[in-house]
């Protein structure tokens, strides 16, 4: 399992990925999830993944090597798409061919071979974009209304990010935000885990801004999981108890 999250507001993106890989309690490893694609000054593309690691791996190197448009003849890969929303159709396009070959003997083999990607970034000249690419190659594209896209084990992290994110939301914020959304799912569910991989990418800039790796220990987002703790205690500690009680 993993947990990924993409939040997009006025100022930039915000891309958050653990890196927990696991077949089993004994059986635990860490792979980077969070793959960033750029050319700086032109473009800049993230790509982050959930689900069977072989075939989301597949799909990247195919992104990188390309696939020939059988109309044009042309080799297409992420790095010479024209715009956003094409580089999320080649990605589509990537995910149903190895589905084609490989998806089908993993199925037979009873082994789950759905995943899922998201895909945020800049093209000179274009808007800043996130989109989740689903395991048919079928996409969502965030919007204003919601400013953020899950992908993994998101149901622990969504509540967080429903409360706190708008559109108008700091850029930093949404960092800080995305990264207490990511401790909340790791304390409920040990197969997301540290390292934890981030990218903040501001408006019309097309290079990162920032690139990081939060290792276990780090004295920042240990001190950030400490405070969400103490708050979270604090708070309903203000509350109120319920006025239900019948009296006897």
């Amino acid at each position: 399992m993993t947990y990924c999250c993409g939040i997009l507001v006025r100022d930039g993106l915000v891309m958050i990925a653990d890196t927990r890989t696991n077949a089993g309690v004994d059986n635990i490893s860490t792979f980077r999830k969070l793959h960033l694609y750029t050319t700086p000054g032109e473009r800049i593309m993230a790509l982050a993944s959930s689900g069977n690691l072989s075939l989301s791996q597949s799909v990247r190197s195919t992104l990188i090597e390309g696939m020939e448009n059988p109309e044009t003849g042309e080799v297409e890969t992420l790095m010479n798409a024209p715009t956003m929303f094409k580089a999320a159709q080649r990605i589509g396009r990537a995910i149903r061919n190895v589905q084609n070959v490989e998806g089908k003997a993993l199925e037979a083999a009873s082994v789950d071979h759905e995943i899922a990607f998201l895909f945020g970034g800049q093209i000179k000249g274009g808007p800043l974009r996130l989109f989740m690419i689903y395991s048919a190659g079928n996409f969502i594209e965030c919007t204003t209304d919601t400013p953020y896209l899950q992908i993994g084990e998101h149901k622990y992290g969504k509540p967080v990010l429903d409360r706190a994110i708008g559109f108008d939301t700091d850029l930093y914020d949404g960092l800080k935000i995305g990264l207490i959304s990511m401790d909340s799912t790791m304390r409920s569910n040990l197969g997301v885990g540290l390292p934890i991989d981030l990218l903040v990418v501001r408006r019309d800039a097309c290079e990162p801004e920032l690139s990081y790796r939060i290792e276990p220990g780090e004295p920042y987002f240990q001190d950030l999981r400490e405070r969400w703790s103490a708050a979270l205690r604090a708070a309903h500690m203000d509350i109120p108890r319920p006025p239900y009680r019948t009296e006897i």
